[in-house]
């Protein structure tokens, strides 16, 4: 048994049926593009993350400023009696 009930003979003929339609070249390419995606997608994730560890104190003072100028645009917006 293989993967999921499925035997070493048959996942052999799939990769043969693969290899012969698509061929090696463009599988190689195939392989050459998905590595480079997912290394980029990686190192963004990285940047990403540093980015949000080194100022964690703007993230907090935006959201922070955000939440407290609807109570006054609603302050504003309703005339006192």
């Amino acid at each position: 048994m293989g993967f999921g009930g499925i035997s070493i003979w048959s996942l052999l003929l799939i990769l043969l049926i693969v290899v012969l339609l698509f061929g090696t070249k463009k599988l190689r390419n195939i392989g050459g593009d998905l590595g480079t995606a997912l290394k980029n997608f990686k190192g963004a994730m990285r940047d990403g993350e540093e980015a949000k560890a080194s100022e964690p104190g703007q993230i907090e003072q935006s959201t922070s400023s955000s939440d407290s100028n609807p109570a006054k645009e609603k302050d504003k917006a309703s005339p006192s009696a």
